[in-house]
């Protein structure tokens, strides 16, 4: 969707010929960061205001997740591909190197940047907000902590696929009603630190037109990602040796702040940072730090992309 003064998304093309939508903003020379929306959401998520990101010297990314938005749908995909997506947007900006950080759902797919062989070399640090944990896990009990509400949207059993579509599927007609139902229904299930978290209006309304942005095409990029969260991610957490920071609200219910605790444990390295009255959606609010900590010093080439880069120059 394109609105009035809006240049509407750029496209990369993945391997598979599938086109990726994606915006950037902030500052055109800054150092770039990708930054992968929630479940569900879209590249219109929460994000820093431009001037903010210039100030940071930051060149943000963000993109529509398969079957969000106007990407294409992948149907089956799994958390692993996120690299896939990444890495075509990377070749079309010609980006030698990045960081990137994943909010909730996107979180994993962040991670799975960092494991992935073709495209570690590339990433110099990541970020991941109230994550999930991978559910095919013996020690962290998945939906503990959760509310009622997320556990109904996540399916109770691994294998209940016809049941997380169906749900996903009248929280979409929601949406499609008038998407501020969806964010209401939502409102009932939170703890007072995610309502004071939604306090400003402003920040509502950018939870409701990601909502309506990502499902405008349909319900489809959300089942994918939901079956993909509950699935097996295809990802080596111990694999990666980039540098990893965590944060998460120690209230929060709709990822139980444990998950991000069995992610810091697994992870060589990984910085975990639990706060204390803060909650799912206080990671909003947290964004601009965590990005400016992911640009850190990776602006400064390292000898391996000065490497890359001389590849490149001779192909």
């Amino acid at each position: 969707m394109i609105l009035d003064g809006d240049p509407g998304p750029q496209f990369a093309i993945r391997g598979d010929n599938l086109k990726v939508a994606f915006d950037t903003s902030g500052a055109p020379d800054g150092f770039p960061v990708f930054l992968l929306h929630g479940t569900p959401g879209s590249r219109k998520g929460p994000r820093p205001r431009g001037s903010v990101l210039h100030r940071l010297g930051i060149r943000l990314i963000t993109y529509d997740r398969p079957g969000y938005g106007d990407s294409d749908r992948r149907s089956g995909r799994l958390v692993e591909d996120a690299a896939r997506d990444v890495e075509a947007i990377a070749e079309k900006l010609r980006l030698n190197h990045f960081a990137v950080v994943g909010r909730s759902g996107g979180g994993p797919h962040a991670l799975a940047c960092a494991a992935d062989d073709i495209l570690r070399r590339r990433v110099t640090r990541v970020a991941v907000l109230v994550s999930f944990a991978p559910p095919d896990t013996t020690d962290v009990e998945w939906f503990k902590g959760m509310n009622a509400d997320n556990v109904r949207g996540f399916g109770l059993g691994a294998e209940a696929t016809v049941e997380i579509e169906n749900e996903i599927l009248r929280r979409a007609e929601l949406v499609r009603q008038n998407p501020k139902l969806l964010l209401d229904e939502l409102f009932e299930y939170m703890t007072p630190a995610d309502r004071r978290a939604l306090n400003s209006s402003a920040l509502r309304q950018i939870v409701i037109e990601t909502h309506r942005e990502g499902l405008r095409s349909g319900p489809y990029g959300w089942v994918d990602d939901v079956l993909a969260l509950r699935g097996n991610w295809k990802v080596d957490l111990e694999s990666i040796d980039t540098e990893v920071r965590i944060w998460h609200g120690a209230d929060d219910t709709f990822a139980p702040a444990s998950h991000s605790a069995w992610l810091a444990a697994r992870i060589p390295g990984a910085k975990i940072f639990v706060e204390p009255g803060k909650a799912h959606f206080d990671a909003m609010q947290e964004i601009p730090r965590v990005l400016r900590w992911a640009a850190g010093d990776g602006a400064q080439p390292t000898a391996r992309d000065e490497a890359l880069s001389g590849a490149r120059a001779a192909q």
